[in-house]
C-alpha cells in the first residue's frame, strides 16, 4: 500500500514512519508542516529510501493536501497531525482548533474526493485511521476504567479540539461513506520527544541537575507507553481493524505523576550522578488548569481482536529514554 502519514515528522508520526518502513513492504508519503515539534535526526536516512517521500505542507492548506493526494495517490491515511502540548492549548488555543479540527476536515475532504475517483476495488480497500488521544474521554473516577464505548467528555482546548476531530471523522463516514476507524492513546513517551512534556522534561532537568517541577501534589494518574508500541499498535490497527471502531492503546502502566518522577530520578542518577538524589529536587507547583486527575484505558479490543501487546515494561522503556536523552544533550537545550 501507499500510506499517506500526517504529521510524520512529530514524535509519534516518526516513530510510526521508522516502524512501517522496517516491518512492512508499504509506502510512506509523510506529510508534516515541521513546526517546533519536529527534531532534527527524527527522519535521519529515510531521504535514501525508494519507499519514502517527504512533502513539506500545512494540513490546513486544502491545495497543498489535494495536491498530495493528486500527485501520490494514496491507498489510505494515517491522520497525526496536530498540536498536542496540553499547557500550550490552555496558554493559546486557537491554533489548536485550527490544525487539530479545521486540518483535519481539510484532510477528510481532500480523502474523500481522492477515493471517490479510486477504482471500484481500491476504493473498498481505501481507509483512514484517526489517530486520537485518552484525553477525550476526559478524567476517570477512582477504580473506573474506560472502554471504548465511553462517551466524550473533554476537558482542556487539546482535548476538545481532538474529540471534534474525531466526530468529524465519523461524521465523514456515516455521511459521505468514508471508511475509517479511530485510535485513543494513552501518555506516549520516549526518543526524540520534544522537551516540553512530563518525561523528557523530568530527564533533562535531573540531568542537569536542577529543580524538577511536579504540578498540584503530583496525584494525577496516567498509562505510560513507550512509542515503538504505540507505533506498532496503530499499524496493526490500520492493517486490520473493523472500519467503524475504536481501539484503545494503553500499556497498563499507570502510575501517579509524582511517582513516574521518581522512577525517573532513580534511572537518571543510577546511569549518569551516581551518588545524587534527585528526587530532593522535586518541587510541586500551581496545578494546570481544568488537569484531570486520572486516565485508565481498557484494551481487551486490540489485544483480543489483533492480538497486539505492548513489548516494553515502564522501566525498560524509561532507561532507554533516558540512555537516548544522555546521547542527544542538544535537544534538552531546547527546553524553555
Amino acid at each position: 500500500m501507499r500510506i499517506l502519514v500526517t504529521g510524520g515528522a512529530g514524535f509519534l508520526g516518526s516513530a510510526l514512519v521508522r516502524y512501517l518502513l522496517a516491518a512492512s513492504a508499504h509506502h510512506v508519503i509523510n506529510v508534516d508542516a515541521l513546526t517546533y515539534a519536529a527534531l532534527p535526526g527524527a527522519l535521519a536516512g529515510l531521504a535514501r529510501n525508494p519507499r519514502y517521500v517527504f512533502v513539506r505542507a500545512d494540513v490546513r492548506d486544502a491545495a497543498a493536501m489535494a495536491g498530495v493526494f493528486a500527485e501520490h495517490d494514496p491507498d489510505g491515511v494515517i491522520h497525526l497531525a496536530a498540536e498536542s502540548h496540553v499547557d500550550r492549548s490552555i496558554a493559546g488555543p486557537a491554533v489548536f482548533v485550527e490544525t487539530n479540527i479545521a486540518g483535519t476536515q481539510v484532510v477528510l475532504e481532500a480523502a474523500r474526493r481522492h477515493r471517490d475517483r479510486l477504482p471500484a476495488a481500491r476504493a473498498d480497500a481505501f481507509r483512514w485511521l484517526q489517530v486520537s488521544t485518552d484525553e477525550v474521554y476526559g478524567s476517570a473516577a477512582p477504580g473506573e476504567i474506560f472502554d471504548e464505548a465511553r462517551g466524550y467528555a473533554p476537558n482542556s482546548p487539546y482535548a476538545a479540539s481532538k474529540a471534534a476531530a474525531d466526530h468529524l471523522v465519523q461524521a465523514w463516514r456515516v455521511t459521505y461513506g468514508l471508511p475509517s476507524l479511530i485510535t485513543h492513546g494513552a501518555n506516549t513517551y520516549g526518543p526524540f520527544q520534544y522537551p516540553e512534556k512530563l518525561v523528557p522534561v523530568t530527564v533533562y532537568r535531573a540531568l542537569a541537575g536542577r529543580e524538577l517541577p511536579v504540578y498540584g501534589q503530583g496525584t494525577q494518574m496516567r498509562d505510560w507507553l513507550y512509542v515503538d508500541d504505540h507505533a506498532a499498535a496503530i499499524a496493526r490497527v490500520f492493517a486490520a481493524g473493523r472500519i467503524g471502531a475504536r481501539y484503545n492503546i494503553g500499556a497498563g502502566h499507570v502510575c501517579t505523576n509524582l511517582e513516574l518522577v521518581r522512577r525517573v530520578t532513580g534511572i537518571v542518577d543510577r546511569l549518569a550522578r551516581p551518588g545524587e538524589a534527585s528526587v530532593d529536587r522535586i518541587r510541586f507547583v500551581a496545578d494546570r488548569a481544568g488537569h484531570d486527575q486520572r486516565y485508565a484505558l481498557d484494551t481487551r479490543r486490540l489485544r483480543d481482536e489483533l492480538g497486539w501487546r505492548p513489548r516494553l515494561a515502564l522501566d525498560a522503556g524509561l532507561e532507554a529514554t533516558v540512555r537516548w536523552c544522555m546521547a542527544h544533550p542538544e535537544v534538552g537545550r531546547l527546553m524553555a
